[in-house]
C-alpha cells in the first residue's frame, strides 16, 4: 500500500511529504524494532518504560521505510521520512486497520469487558453464535481460534494482542471464510488503543471490581477505559447486577440488561439449581421463556450465559439454538476445569479442578462455588503477581483463601522482579491478620501442586487458582513453559495406589 494512502488515513495533508515520500510502498506497521522488515512502517511509541524513537535506527537497519511519531526528541534525528501525529497508538491501531483492509466490517463482531467472567462469557457467545450457524472466530485470554475451532496461543502474555497482530488475525478469519468473531477486550487493549478500528456490533459488560490499578491508577480510570468499549458500539448488554452499570445505561444506541439476582431486566434466570452435572435455570428474555442446560460449575456463570445469550440474540440466534447451544457448551479450558486421573475410579480421587481466579472477588466466588458441592475438605493453591501488578490485592488474596478453604497454599505466580519470599509474607500476613492458621507456603509451584493433590482425600477438592490456561510461568528473568492441567495431572498419577 502506498504511504499516501496510509497518510490519508491518519488525516495528514498531502503537502506535509514529498510526492517521492508519498510514493512508497509499505509492506505492514509495527512499533517494534525488532519486527521490522523491508517495507515496514515503524511507529515510535512512547511507552513508560523507553521511548520508541531510541530504536529508529534499528528499524531503519531492518529495512523500515518510514517512521511514524509524536515529534523527534532533542537530539534525536533519522535519514527516513518522519509523519508526526498527535498520537501514536492510536496510529499504529488506524494504519494496522487500513493496511489489514478493515476487516471487521465484513463481520460481526461482539466485545466482551469486565473485570471476570471476560473469557467464559467470550467462549459462550462463540459457541452460541457457532450453535446458530455462524462461522465464528475468538480472541480470548485463552488464545485465538479461527473459524476452524482449533485454539491458538498468543507469544506473550497479552489478553488482547496489539493492533497490527489483532487485525491481522481478523483479516485471517475473514479469509477463512467466518462470519463473525467475538474479541475478549481488556482494559489495557482499551486504554492502549489496541482495539481501536474495531467495528462493533455488540458489546458486553460483565462487571467492575478493583484491578490493574497498577496501570490506570484509580478505579474511575479503570472504570472509564473499560467503558470505551460500551461507547464505541452500537449496542451493549449490561449486567443489571453491576453496580457500575448505571453509569452506562444510555451511552450506546441500543441496550439491553440481563440479571441472574433477579433485579429487573430484559434477560433474567430463575430456579437456579447447581448440581455435579452443572446447572440448570429459567431463561425470561425477549425471545420468551425457556429452560436452560449448562454443563458448567458454578452458580455465577448464569450470568455469564445470560449476557452471551443476549448478544448471540441481537446477531440474529433464536431461543431454540440459545437452549441447544448452551446444553451442548464444552467449556473454557483452565476456567473450573474439572481434573481427573483416568485410571481411578472418581470416588478414590480427590476433585482437582484448574481455574483462573486471580483477584479477591473472583477467589471468593470460586471457592464458595466449589464448597457447596464438597464433601470433604477444600483445599487452594495459589500465588499472586509480582512486578508493579497490583501488590494492594497480595494480603486480601491470603484472607480469602484462608477464609473460604479448609488448607490454603501459597506459591509462585509470575513473581518477575518481586522477591518470591515477599509476596508469600504478604499473602500469610492477610491470612494471620484475618485470624486464620490453616495456611503454609510452598514458593515452587509443582510442588506446592503436588503437596495438596498428594494430601487431598477422596471427597476433597483441590482448586488450582491463578494461572488457569496460561502457558508459561515467569521466575525473575526467566520465562519457562507451564501447563496447569498436565502439572494436575502428573500430581494425581503421583499419588499412592
Amino acid at each position: 500500500m502506498k504511504l499516501a494512502a496510509l497518510a490519508a488515513a491518519l488525516n495528514l495533508p498531502a503537502s506535509s511529504q514529498s510526492p517521492e515520500v508519498l510514493s512508497l510502498e509499505v509492506t505492514d506497521v509495527t512499533h517494534n524494532a525488532a519486527w521490522a522488515q523491508p517495507g515496514s512502517l515503524f511507529v515510535a511509541v512512547r511507552g513508560a518504560r523507553a521511548d520508541g524513537h531510541s530504536f529508529i535506527q534499528q528499524a531503519e537497519e531492518r529495512g523500515a521505510v518510514a517512521v511514524v511519531g509524536e515529534g523527534l526528541p532533542a537530539g534525536v534525528g533519522t535519514r527516513l521520512p518522519y509523519l508526526q501525529v498527535p498520537d501514536a497508538r492510536a496510529a499504529l491501531a488506524d494504519l494496522a486497520a487500513e493496511l489489514h483492509g478493515h476487516p471487521s466490517r465484513e463481520l460481526k463482531v461482539v466485545g466482551v469487558t469486565g473485570t471476570d467472567g471476560k473469557t467464559t462469557t467470550s467462549w459462550l457467545t462463540r459457541h452460541l453464535l457457532r450453535a446458530a450457524g455462524l462461522r465464528t472466530g475468538l480472541l480470548s485470554t485463552a488464545g485465538y481460534e479461527l473459524s476452524d475451532g482449533r485454539l491458538r496461543q498468543f507469544p506473550a502474555h497479552f489478553t488482547t494482542p496489539e493492533a497490527p497482530q489483532l487485525q491481522g488475525i481478523l483479516q485471517e478469519m475473514v479469509q477463512e471464510g467466518a462470519q463473525a468473531a467475538v474479541l475478549e477486550a481488556s482494559s489495557h487493549a482499551l486504554a492502549l488503543h489496541r482495539v481501536r478500528g474495531v467495528a462493533w456490533d455488540a458489546a458486553i459488560w460483565t462487571h467492575l471490581t478493583r484491578e490493574h490499578l497498577d496501570f490506570h491508577g484509580s478505579v474511575e480510570q479503570y472504570f472509564a477505559d473499560k467503558r470505551r468499549l460500551i461507547e464505541a458500539s452500537p449496542f451493549a448488554v449490561l449486567n443489571a447486577d453491576d453496580p457500575w452499570t448505571e453509569r452506562l445505561r444510555g451511552i450506546a444506541p441500543a441496550e439491553v440488561t440481563y440479571s441472574a439476582e433477579g433485579r429487573p431486566a430484559d434477560w433474567q434466570a430463575s430456579g437456579v439449581q447447581e448440581s455435579g452435572q452443572g446447572l440448570q435455570f429459567q431463561v425470561h428474555s425477549p425471545l420468551g421463556d425457556f429452560s436452560a442446560t449448562l454443563p458448567m460449575i458454578g452458580v455465577f456463570n448464569v450470568a455469564n450465559a445470560l449476557g452471551a445469550m443476549a448478544a448471540a440474540a441481537q446477531l440474529g440466534a433464536t431461543a431454540e439454538q440459545l437452549q441447544a447451544g448452551l446444553a451442548s457448551f464444552g467449556g473454557v479450558p483452565g476456567r473450573m476445569q474439572l481434573v481427573r486421573d483416568p485410571d481411578l475410579p472418581s470416588e478414590q480421587q480427590p476433585r482437582v479442578i484448574v481455574d483462573f481466579a486471580h483477584t479477591p472477588p473472583s477467589l471468593d466466588k470460586a471457592l464458595h462455588t466449589l464448597r457447596s458441592t464438597t464433601e470433604g475438605q477444600l483445599w487452594v493453591v495459589l500465588g499472586s503477581a509480582g512486578g508493579n501488578r497490583d501488590p494492594l490485592k497480595r494480603a486480601p488474596l491470603g484472607e480469602v483463601a484462608a477464609r473460604c478453604a479448609d488448607q490454603a497454599i501459597f506459591t509462585e505466580e509470575d513473581h518477575r522482579h518481586t522477591p518470591l519470599q515477599d509476596i508469600l509474607d504478604e499473602m500469610e500476613r492477610g491470612a494471620h491478620e484475618g485470624g486464620f492458621s490453616n495456611y503454609r507456603s510452598i514458593g515452587n509451584r509443582q510442588e506446592a501442586i503436588r503437596f495438596a493433590v498428594g494430601q487431598a482425600q477422596p471427597g476433597d477438592t483441590v482448586l488450582l487458582a491463578g494461572k488457569g490456561p496460561e502457558d508459561t510461568l515467569e521466575r525473575d528473568t526467566e520465562t519457562i513453559p507451564w501447563n496447569e492441567t498436565e502439572e494436575a495431572e502428573a500430581a494425581l498419577a503421583l499419588r499412592p495406589r
